[in-house]
């Protein structure tokens, strides 16, 4: 009988120990979920639209978290209108493209949606004419967390070139192919970062 009371007592260690992990690997799972603090930017130069396309995706749960300490305890992201759009507007006013040469580019809003776990963000304006490279400022949510990152992918001019910011990122520069590059021999695309 005393073996049986042992044999018990280990399975009952050995199921409690199951336990353990497989609720510290739920939690864990669940609260690294939660913490993402990411989002991606597409630039797109849209050749049969003529316009520079611009797409935020922000995750949803960041942004619950985030709407309510920018705009107060009771925004509500899910199914306020009214946030949604001030959400909005606040992305736009934390990003910029400036042209080169031409200048800062009047990014339009264009629109905004939650789609899945994501919230989006639209924004557009004419490609600028012999444009040669782009000066991008990124800071969504610097200011509520330092640990936020914000990927730009610019597309559609050229290989894909990827921008990353920071809490402490400046302006980054992304350069073009001149004209004259030929296949076999293309200019290398560049990406620099400077001081605002």
């Amino acid at each position: 009988m005393f073996r049986t009371n042992m044999k018990d007592a280990k399975f009952q260690q050995v199921c409690f120990l199951l336990l353990m992990v497989c609720l510290h690997t739920f939690f864990s799972t669940n609260v690294y979920a939660h913490q993402q603090k990411a989002a991606i930017t597409k630039v797109l130069f849209n050749q049969h639209s003529k316009n520079l396309e611009v797409m935020h995706r922000f995750i949803l749960h960041d942004a619950e978290h985030a709407v309510r300490h920018i705009f107060g305890k009771n925004a509500d992201i899910i199914s306020d209108k009214a946030t949604q759009e001030t959400f909005a507007k606040y992305v736009t006013e934390h990003f910029s493209i400036n042209a080169i040469p031409q200048g800062e580019l009047p990014l339009k809003l264009v629109g905004h949606e939650i789609e899945g776990q994501f919230f989006w963000v639209y924004q557009e304006t004419a490609i600028p004419q012999e444009v040669t490279a782009l000066s991008i400022s990124h800071k969504a949510l610097h200011d509520v967390w330092t640990k936020q990152v914000n990927q730009v992918n610019v597309e559609g001019k050229g290989t894909v070139k990827s921008l990353i910011f920071r809490d402490d990122s400046q302006s980054q520069t992304v350069t073009f192919e001149t004209l004259g590059a030929t296949e076999s021999n293309p200019p290398s695309p560049s990406i620099e970062t400077k001081k605002d």
